[in-house]
């Protein structure tokens, strides 16, 4: 089985008198070691999809598989230690501990468990090219070095999967690329698996495949032509345009207009 597998996820919300559907049936699947952008405009559904997808909120119906287990069999104090060894998390504003160096950031999941590697944790910085800054704290690093140490802060426990939820929000062009182009590494040669969620098509064309969705659905799944941004703009508004011509999409292929109704 592959390590992240949605099936049929709805989510809706109250807003004042009405409830607003974020997702309306929403399936994936996506392999092991692949990288996966979910592209989408800003109410579309894409971080509501993230958030289920990593245990951070419930689904109304349907189900989400990581690594074969089923999140909405378990406990919220289950769901917690479960997310801690098996999702990794990569958020736009970096949420570091201000007060800890980075070196202890990567190591916090590990001791949160009762764990200590400190030769892992070694190797990650090392990874991350950032061995010389181990022992600055947040505020004394670039943008992109508290993201890169985010990412290692992800990555420490080995998790089955990794979200990266708009993870070049805040940084500069040349730190988007870096932090891109690391996600892309650990994915083509750590065999990492990664869902990352962006609007920008420049950021989804380091990606393997892109999802684009909108009011919830999904419209379609291509592969990414490699640092293509031009092609993936182009695929993602023809996706946009045909909404009224096309069916929407499962992981498996188009939905019956009758389908996507239910």
């Amino acid at each position: 089985m592959s390590p992240l597998v949605v099936e049929n996820v709805a989510k809706s919300y109250r807003q004042g008198a009405r409830d607003v559907t974020a997702l309306a049936g929403v399936s994936l699947d996506v392999p092991a070691g692949r990288f996966l952008a979910i592209m989408g405009a800003s109410g579309s559904g894409k971080s509501t999809l993230l958030h289920l997808m990593a245990g951070l909120a419930v689904a109304d119906g349907g189900r989400v598989l990581v690594n074969g287990t089923d999140l909405a069999t378990l406990s919220d104090r289950a769901l917690t230690v479960f997310r801690r060894r098996q999702i990794g998390l990569v958020f736009q504003s970096f949420n570091l501990i201000p007060s800890l160096t980075a070196r202890q950031n990567v190591a916090l999941p590990l001791l949160l468990d009762g764990k200590s590697d400190d030769a892992r944790v070694e190797s990650l910085l090392n990874q991350l090219g950032l061995a010389a800054r181990a022992d600055h704290r947040p505020d004394a690093l670039s943008g992109g070095e508290q993201q890169r140490i985010a990412i290692g802060h992800a990555l420490v426990a080995d998790p089955a999967v990794i979200f990266a939820d708009e993870p070049t929000g805040n940084l500069d062009s040349a730190n988007s690329d870096i932090v891109c182009e690391l996600l892309h590494d650990l994915s083509s040669r750590g065999g990492k698996t990664i869902v990352m969620v962006t609007h920008e098509p420049a950021v989804a064309a380091f990606a393997d495949e892109v999802v684009v969705i909108k009011d919830g659905l999904i419209l379609d799944r291509f592969e990414a032509t490699a640092r293509d941004a031009d092609d993936v703009a182009r695929r993602y508004q023809a996706a946009i345009r045909g909404t009224n011509d096309q069916a929407p999409m499962t992981s498996k292929g188009p939905m019956s207009k009758s389908q996507a109704a239910t």
